[in-house]
């Protein structure tokens, strides 16, 4: 890489534009979630505010497909975890030959377009539904229901996939050890496989639910009259964008630093625990700084902040800001239509019969007064 791009400033500009183009969109727009200008912008300034996010959480659309959808990603958490890890198993205990016809069967939702599965959804249990005989009113035709269905049928491979990473560092030899050594496979399975897929039964929870929560093109179909937290925030941006998406973007970005930074306390806790290094670190001998960089005490350090600055932003008071520039709008606008008025012609005498007949509209008064009665005499 070095050969390519250099030591220089070149390779300084480029890793300035690439960072750019990385990180410049979030930071613009985290930026005008506090300007109280109404479409979101940097320049002109206006105010600094923190209104906008009052308004994201007083709409109550977007916070009623909020609560649809985590309870939705619940849902399908539920069910594609354990058919991901039932399909991985299934896979690593088959012949190769029938392995690959059942990977090409189980992969193939992945493949297939979110429209095709949303649509094909609505028709297989409408279809169900009529064969049953089960009227509206039933769970067949609950968007909610629909869309944990829908989703699950191709989350469930992502989730599957997986497993199947994690099973191939499996060694088979110490299930069969405990089977020799008088287990039933049922604790086999518990006490072995279990506590080995732990890491991959927490990455694929968290995938499937992030899968779940910004899948769009599957659950426009199948919500029918509801709204996920997706389809009401497209519907929102459909009709004109404000700050108040803004706003969402620096508490989701809020969350994923916490996030990021909780796991990366934990992975390095883990390498210290792992390599003996804690018996001779000063930072683990002393109980303060041993507990703050537990990953419990880091993710209470940064609530504890982010709750700060959430209590010190709601105390800011932007209404006599907003005022002055409304005031400074105001007047800017009537000098401009002052300024219209001296530059606009004096307006042209009127030729029309209207003039003539002593009426001042251009129509001559044909369709004022008593002209349209029954029996008057059209005036020309």
């Amino acid at each position: 890489m070095r050969r390519f791009t250099g030591d220089g400033a070149f390779a300084a500009g480029f890793s300035l534009l690439f960072f750019a183009f990385l990180f410049g969109p979030l930071i613009i727009m985290v930026i005008t979630a506090f300007n109280s200008s109404a479409f979101p912008r940097i320049t002109p300034w206006e105010c600094f505010t923190t209104d906008w996010f009052s308004v994201l959480i007083d709409n109550q659309r977007l916070m009623a497909g909020l609560v649809i959808s985590i309870g939705i990603g619940i849902g399908v958490v539920a069910l594609s975890v354990p058919i991901g890890l039932a399909g991985a198993l299934a896979l690593s205990e088959i012949g190769p030959r029938l392995r690959s016809a059942l990977y090409a069967v189980l992969i193939t939702p992945i493949l297939i377009p979110g429209v095709v599965l949303g649509i094909s959804t609505l028709v297989f249990w409408g279809g169900l539904a009529r064969m049953l005989g089960v009227g509206y009113g039933s769970g067949f035709y609950n968007g909610i229901f629909l869309t944990l269905l829908g989703q699950a049928t191709f989350i469930s491979a992502y989730a599957m996939l997986i497993f199947m990473a994690r099973l191939q560092r499996f060694d088979a030899t110490l299930t069969e050890a405990a089977l020799d050594l008088g287990a039933t496979p049922g604790q086999a399975f518990r006490r072995i496989m279990l506590p080995f897929l732990k890491p991959a039964i927490g990455s694929a929870a968290f995938l499937t639910l992030l899968a779940s929560f910004e899948n769009y093109n599957t659950t426009v179909f199948t919500i029918l009259s509801d709204n996920t937290f997706t389809t009401a925030l497209a519907s929102k941006v459909r009709h004109g964008t404000d700050p108040s998406l803004s706003a969402l973007a620096v508490i989701i970005i809020g969350l994923t630093l916490i996030g990021a930074m909780v796991h990366e306390a934990y992975i390095r806790r883990q390498e210290l625990l792992r390599t003996g290094r804690p018996r001779i670190s000063r930072l683990y001998a002393n109980p303060v700084t041993r507990a703050l960089t537990h990953p419990a005490g880091v993710a209470t350090v940064l609530v504890l902040l982010a709750a700060g600055l959430v209590w010190q932003g709601s105390r800011h008071d932007s209404a006599a800001c907003i005022a002055d520039i409304a005031a400074e709008k105001r007047a800017l606008q009537e000098k401009l239509l002052e300024q219209q008025r001296q530059s606009a012609p004096p307006p042209a005498p009127a030729t029309s019969g209207g003039a003539a007949s002593g009426n001042p509209s251009p129509f001559g008064g044909a369709f004022g007064g008593d002209a349209l009665r029954p029996g008057a005499t059209p005036t020309r």
